[in-house]
């Protein structure tokens, strides 16, 4: 393997030319390494914002914007040099990085352009927010599979995979903090001691036409009706720990997955309440459903009876450590009948990826892709 030079003209002709077949691992095992940065940074952005938008109006260039923007454009550069290159890509880990780039990067001046024209839009569940959650999940299974098919089977791939997964499930559950930070900033209100400034509560009141009262600071803060939160962490959070544990393979990739997730939470609730910024309420039910999905995938062999008997087990796993949760550190508002639609969702969509995966899409190659 050649060593590559970390010269300016070395990475300009690496940048135009790509790498010769010499450089090619090296080049392959830094790239996947700048995406784990990129998507590090991203993430770390997205979760200063959310807390960011519970305590001050919104902002363009706010300081989680820019940290948000630097893992963009590093995303934006990467996914550049590998489609012009092919480097670390086949064709169709090459397609979803560019459409998930491409809707990302066209949901961005729509995003803007939705808050010029509508005020606040604190809401996480809008249609500009929801394009930047789709470009970015499919840039994500554009890097995994890439690096999937790129990469030697061994823990390092294993450990990686899981750690692209993570970021993965950080990118789908962002849009359920609306009721994790909504339901302790409501309460705040009430107590008397309000996280969110004066001037954000006197603009979302306004936005409604009313006083700032508690029908107004609700409104601000838990925008979304009670099912909502329950039906997307079963069908939404927990279908991205069962393809995380289809797809990795590994034993407890789901634990470890949701575990991590909420170890980061964790500490970025103690950085960021550490610094004056609003708390929120980490979704610690995950944990019952991942340890659930890992023991039904370790018990069953058959896809489609993992998936009955899965969905059953990892749904009521999940209620019953929500009701632990709510009792020790609270909760959003639940409506549990959700559970069961949420369940029936990941019923069918579990049997979908049995069924997809029975020919595997993401087996390693013989040689690996360059």
């Amino acid at each position: 393997m050649q060593t590559l030079r970390r010269n300016s003209y070395s990475l300009v002709s690496l940048a135009r030319f790509g790498p010769t077949d010499a450089q090619r691992p090296a080049v392959i095992a830094m790239v996947y390494r700048l995406w784990l940065i990129a998507f590090a940074l991203k993430m770390t952005g997205s979760t200063w914002d959310m807390s960011w938008h519970f305590r001050w109006l919104r902002d363009t260039a706010a300081p989680p914007h820019v940290l948000n923007t630097i893992g963009t454009a590093t995303a934006v550069a990467l996914v550049l040099f590998q489609a012009r290159h092919s480097v670390g890509v086949d064709a169709w880990a090459k397609r979803l990085m560019v459409v998930g780039t491409g809707i990302f990067l066209i949901a961005i001046p729509i995003d803007i352009i939705n808050h010029e024209i509508n005020g606040l839009d604190i809401t996480a569940w809008s249609p500009s927010h929801a394009l930047l959650y789709l470009g970015t999940a499919l840039m994500l299974l554009g890097v995994f599979r890439g690096y999937w098919l790129s990469t030697a089977p061994g823990r390092a791939r294993t450990v990686c995979s899981a750690v692209l997964w993570g970021f993965f499930l950080e990118n789908v559950l962002f849009a359920a903090q609306q009721m994790e930070y909504g339901v302790l900033s409501l309460k705040a209100w009430q107590n008397g001691t309000p996280t969110a400034e004066p001037d954000l509560l006197k603009f979302a009141a306004d936005q409604i036409g009313r006083p700032i009262d508690e029908l107004a600071v609700k409104h601000f803060a838990l925008p979304v009706d009670a099912w909502v939160y329950p039906f997307w962490i079963v069908g939404a959070g927990l279908l991205t720990l069962v393809a995380a544990r289809l797809f990795v393979g590994a034993r407890w990739t789901a634990t470890a997955i949701a575990g991590g997730y909420l170890a980061y939470r964790m500490f970025a609730w103690a950085l960021l309440t550490g610094t004056g910024f609003p708390p929120s309420i980490p979704p610690f039910l995950m944990l019952g459903g991942a340890i659930a999905i890992d023991l039904t995938f370790l018990a069953l062999a058959n896809g489609y009876m993992r998936a009955i008997i899965g969905t059953v087990l990892a749904t009521c796993a999940t209620a019953a450590a929500l009701t632990v949760q709510r009792f020790v550190v609270g909760s959003p508002p639940i409506d549990w009948l959700a559970f069961v639609w949420g369940g029936i969702f990941l019923t069918i969509a579990w049997a979908g990826l049995a069924a997809a995966s029975r020919t595997p899409a993401v087996e390693p190659a013989a040689e690996p892709v360059s």
